[in-house]
């Protein structure tokens, strides 16, 4: 039995703020409450002066610290778990860009092995596929050799092979057999609609397919008109969670209130995007097959200069959006937490400080930098 009293913190719970203290017991969220007494063979984390909140999740991401998710490998994959647990991040998927299916498949191998890992820091949910099924005309970053139709069998064959591992899907829903597609596999994974430029009706039709989600909105997509809404008027007026890239970069903050306006603040679910430069200085970097240079902070394909994700942590991000909205602390943390836990189908075990949660958890400074990270009840990053 392991337990952990995280003492004496500001404690943002579901619905309240209280300065308590939060009893963790193998791995999940045992009591909320003030303790007089340490309970017996429990370890303390003194939280004075922080503020307590649930681990932040990061449901896309293409890498961090030299570390590009195609390329990874079982190592690669636990240092960016090291690393974002230094971010703050308590979960995270891995986004596998478009690919050969041979590197697919070594991608979904790796995330399968790294899964099992326990307290090496935040933990990997399984697998984000960015593709293949995608549109060639918004197709960003994405090869456009390496783009297919929509074909079920070959999700339905890595799914048998990796059970559990794929959890997330973007795909387009103008591409041929994409529908029937989401038809089939959205009980099983989480489907998303982007790098897309589907029209109003075909959009409205994948989520009635099933999509769940709206990947990096207002990027890699067809924008908005009055006369032909398109993808983006099917995200914005449906109950779809839509992700947002906060870096100030890929959407003006004007851009993110209107998101938050239109959406409402429970089904926007802030991303990251990030590749291998983040948390690096400025150079030449890869994204899949893809030469990236970083100039600035801001990341393009070096032939093109099409951006290609971004150098953005999630503990930044959580920053941008408390200066974009002007809003409280409380107000802002389910874009990180609530609601990609919810969107990804894990709103009754992660995503909030509650009994009987996974005991997940970040201490944050007057700054909000983060000072530590807990994750299933064990401190896996302190700051010195």
């Amino acid at each position: 039995m392991e337990q952990l009293l995280i003492r004496g913190g500001l404690v943002y719970t579901d619905g309240a703020v209280e300065q308590t203290d939060v009893l963790c017991r193998d791995g999940r969220i045992e009591a909320i409450g003030h303790f007089e007494a340490v309970p017996e063979n429990t370890a303390v984390l003194e939280a004075a002066g922080s503020r307590v909140i649930p681990g932040l999740i990061d449901v896309h991401t293409h890498g961090a610290v030299h570390v590009d998710v195609n390329a990874a490998g079982v190592e690669g994959l636990r240092r960016l778990a090291a690393f974002f647990a230094a971010q703050g991040v308590t979960s995270f998927h891995v986004s596998v860009l478009t690919d050969t299916p041979e590197v697919t498949e070594q991608c979904l191998r790796d995330a399968q092995t790294v899964m099992g890992d326990n307290g090496l820091g935040a933990r990997l949910m399984g697998v984000h596929l960015e593709g293949p099924f995608l549109s060639s005309q918004y197709k960003g970053a994405m090869p456009e050799y390496l783009l297919r139709e929509g074909d079920a069998a070959l999700v339905r064959s890595w799914l048998q092979k990796y059970p559990g591992v794929i959890r997330y899907m973007t795909v387009s829903p103008e591409v041929p057999g994409v529908i029937d597609m989401i038809r089939e596999l959205s009980q099983e994974i989480v489907i998303s609609i982007g790098h897309s430029g589907a029209d109003y009706d075909t959009a409205r039709a994948a989520i009635e397919a099933g999509a769940r989600c709206v990947t990096h909105t207002f990027n890699a997509m067809r924008l908005f008109h009055q006369h032909e809404p398109a993808i983006m008027g099917a995200a914005l007026e449906s109950d779809c969670w839509c992700e947002a890239i906060c870096d100030g970069r890929h959407l003006h903050p004007g851009t993110v209130r209107m998101l938050l306006k239109c959406k409402g603040y429970d089904r926007v679910m802030a991303v990251t995007d990030s590749i291998m430069a983040a948390g690096l200085p400025d150079g030449k970097y890869k994204l899949g097959v893809n030469d990236v240079t970083v100039k600035d902070g801001d990341a393009r394909l070096t032939e093109t200069d099409v951006r290609a994700g971004s150098t953005l942590t999630a503990a930044q991000g959580l920053r941008n959006l408390l200066r974009f909205t002007g809003e409280p602390l409380e107000k802002v943390l389910p874009i990180l937490t609530a609601n990609p836990a919810e969107a990804m189908r894990m709103g009754d075990c992660r995503g909030k400080i509650k009994q009987g949660f996974d005991a997940d958890l970040v201490l944050l400074d007057e700054a909000m930098e983060v000072t530590a990270t807990i994750v299933g009840g064990k401190t896996v990053w302190q700051k010195k």
